[in-house]
C-alpha cells in the first residue's frame, strides 16, 4: 500500500478528522542516551513534494540524505515535535514503555492536536485520548511515519554528536550510542557513564 492510500485509509476509519499525525521513535536498541520519538502533521498538498524528494524510512537513507529532507520536512509539515524518555526512565519503566511515553510527549506538543495517530509498530500509546492505528513497518509505507522517522533519527544523531563531546572514549560521534565492537570495548574498559542504560546487560 502506498503512502498516499495509507493516508486515505486513515481518513476512513474517521472521517471528521482535521490533522493525521505520523508518529515514531529511534534508539531503542542502544545502548546510551534517551529514546527518541517525533510526531508529524504534514499537510495533503506535501504528499507528492515529498515522495518525489524521497522521503522513507529513515533506515533507508544515508545521513546526508536524512538532513537534506529533514529541511524539506520542516518546510512543509504542519507541526513537527519531538518527545523524549531519559535514560532514568528507560531503566525504571522499561525501554518498551519509555518508548511508547516519549511518542505520547511527542504528540501533546503538538499544535494543532491531531484527530488521528498513525503509530510505527504494533503497538498502542496508553492514555493517548486521541484516536490511533498502529501500522507495522508504517515508517516504510506512511508518509507522515517516514517523516517522523527522520525526524527523530536526525535529532537524535545530533544528540549523540554533542553528547560525544561530554562523554569521550564511547565514540558517539561514530556509533550513535548504539553497540558497536568500539563502544562495547570502551565500556569494558572506562565503565558506564551516567547516560548508559545500565538495566542493559552490556551496561552492568
Amino acid at each position: 500500500m502506498t503512502a498516499k492510500s495509507y493516508a486515505e485509509k486513515a481518513f476512513s476509519l474517521n472521517p471528521d478528522a482535521t490533522w493525521i499525525a505520523g508518529v515514531d521513535e529511534v534508539g531503542r536498541g542502544a545502548l546510551f542516551g534517551p529514546v527518541v520519538a517525533a510526531a508529524v502533521i504534514l499537510p495533503g498538498a506535501a504528499t507528492d513534494v515529498l515522495i518525489n524528494a524521497g522521503v522513507t524510512d529513515s533506515k533507508q537513507l544515508t545521513p546526508l540524505q536524512r538532513e537534506r529532507l529533514i529541511q524539506l520536512i520542516y518546510a512543509e509539515a504542519i507541526d513537527c515535535r519531538i518527545g523524549i524518555s531519559s535514560v532514568r526512565e528507560i531503566d525504571r519503566f522499561n525501554i518498551l514503555n519509555a518508548s511508547l511515553l516519549a511518542m505520547r510527549r511527542a504528540i501533546s506538543r503538538l499544535q494543532p492536536q491531531p484527530t488521528l495517530c498513525l503509530i510505527d509498530g504494533n503497538q498502542s500509546i496508553p492514555e493517548l485520548a486521541i484516536a490511533q492505528q498502529a501500522l507495522i513497518k508504517g515508517d516504510q509505507h506512511c508518509l507522515p511515519i517516514a517523516a517522523a522517522s527522520i525526524v527523530a533519527k536526525v535529532w537524535r544523531d545530533r544528540l549523540m554528536v554533542r553528547l560525544a563531546q561530554t562523554y569521550p572514549g564511547y565514540d558517539l560521534g561514530h556509533n550513535k550510542g548504539y553497540g558497536t565492537a568500539k563502544h562495547r570495548q570502551a565500556l569494558a574498559k572506562l565503565g558506564a557513564s551516567h547516560q548508559h542504560r545500565k538495566s542493559f546487560r552490556p551496561c552492568h
